[in-house]
């Protein structure tokens, strides 16, 4: 029996500096629901004289996060240093010793998740990760164990606060996105380089490790479409608004039970405002997961920052250290190799717009070039006169491909300026 849980923590920044105070503020509310104590007993840091926030005992600091993975005194090494190297090599260390590991490192689990897991499953250890998808929410245990017999078909979701904060901005207050951008800046929502984030990658990692979690498949970074926000403007915003839409950012990973294809993909995306997205404001994260028994669920809440992120961390750490106790380990099972679905395989109703020259015969030629690809219109209208026309059409449901064409061809017309925003439908 393992009464005294002894922790050693990889990395003391913003999240592990939280998960130091949560275990120093929890600790006796969790000794006396489970029996266990958690002491934190070794912090693996860069600077030893840097200002953390949290009270630590010098003599607890290495810099060598080497030393902790082979500390026979340490119990659970949680890892909160984010990349790929030395993250893995550390884990797979703690692992190969017995440890169990606790991580919120989104990119390393994208990238290398499934060996990692099988490293955990060959050891007899626990590998956990409750933060590094959607920071606060409890989504990978609800995937992995209350979902674990559903079969699900979609996941769709905001899950990277700092895009949902810049489109807030810019829905609600008009302004561009630069200026939103810098706000969120400002305001540590935003990095110093806001690339990972804007462009969607961090949000390309998350859907990567949901859609291997939800379908059992073997679903990397790299497999996953992505697009940011950069080009969208306050027009595009004010269109999607007029017609009953908000646009955010989302997450998309698609189980076709037919084919057994997967679809992972993140892009902006108009949801109508009904859908319950919509009203996901600011720096919140919501998930939405479809299945066949269980219908529609949706969580909600802080997916980022320093403490609801530790708040997961140590969900996590109780659950490992329980299994220590117990002798035991959760697994997450094994992962078939992913059939993907390319993007141009996709479908989906799109909003097109189009900046048109005022002259008898532009409706003719541009919705000709639409028809010629067999792209359906669901609606259109027509804004502006002179310099200010503009066609904004809707779609129904389209291959991906097809719409691709369209406007590679609209963009050599004649008739056409410039080919705006295009923005896929999601929810309707």
């Amino acid at each position: 029996m393992v009464d005294r849980v002894r922790i050693g923590v990889l990395g003391c920044g913003n999240v592990g500096a939280a998960f130091v105070r949560l275990v120093s503020d929890q600790a006796k509310e969790i000794e006396a629901r489970t029996g266990i104590g958690l002491d934190v007993t070794r912090v693996a840091v860069r600077n030893l004289s840097h200002e953390r926030g949290v009270d630590l005992d010098r003599a607890i600091l290495t810099r060598d996060p080497h030393d902790i993975v082979v500390d026979p005194d340490i119990d659970v090494v949680v890892e909160v240093i984010g990349g790929i190297e030395p993250a893995r090599e550390l884990i797979t260390e703690a692992l190969a010793a017995g440890k169990p590991v606790v991580t919120a490192n989104k990119e390393l689990l994208a990238n290398v998740g499934v060996e990692l897991f099988g490293a955990a499953d060959h050891y007899g250890v626990d590998l956990l990760f409750e933060a590094a998808v959607a920071g606060g929410i409890p989504l990978v245990r609800c995937l992995r164990e209350s979902l674990r017999g559903e079969p699900i078909r979609r996941i769709v979701g905001i899950v990277n606060g700092t895009t949902n904060f810049i489109l807030t901005k810019m829905t609600e207050q008009g302004v561009a996105y630069g200026e939103a951008l810098a706000e969120a800046q400002r305001l540590g929502f935003a990095e110093r380089d806001p690339t990972a984030d804007v462009e969607g990658y961090d949000t390309g990692a998350k859907a990567a490790i949901i859609a291997s979690i939800a379908f059992g498949a073997k679903v990397v970074a790299g497999d996953v479409y992505h697009e940011g926000i950069a080009a969208i403007t306050p027009a595009d915003i004010a269109v999607a608004r007029r017609l009953g839409y908000t646009v955010k950012l989302l997450a998309i990973a698609d189980l076709d039970a037919a084919t057994g294809e997967i679809a992972v993909r993140v892009h902006p995306a108009m949801v109508p405002v009904h859908h319950p997205l919509a009203s996901v404001r600011e720096s919140f994260n919501a998930v939405f997961i479809e299945g066949d028994a269980v219908g529609s669920l949706m969580f909600y809440g802080r997916g980022a920052g320093g403490m609801p992120t530790a708040s997961a961390v140590l969900g996590d750490v109780i659950d490992a250290a329980v299994n220590l106790r117990k002798g035991t380990h959760g697994t997450i099972g094994s992962f078939a190799k992913a059939r993907l679905r390319p993007m141009d395989e996709t479908s989906a109703e799109y909003l097109l717009a189009l900046d048109v020259v005022d002259q008898p015969g532009v409706l003719h030629a541009v919705t000709g070039v639409l028809a010629a690809h067999g792209v359906s219109i669901r609606s259109m209208e027509q804004e502006g006169i002179g310099e200010e026309a503009r066609l904004v059409f809707i779609t129904h449901e389209a291959l991906e491909s097809a719409v691709q064409s369209t406007l590679r061809e609209l963009r050599d017309l004649a008739v056409v300026r410039r080919v705006g925003g295009l923005l896929r439908v999601v929810g309707s």
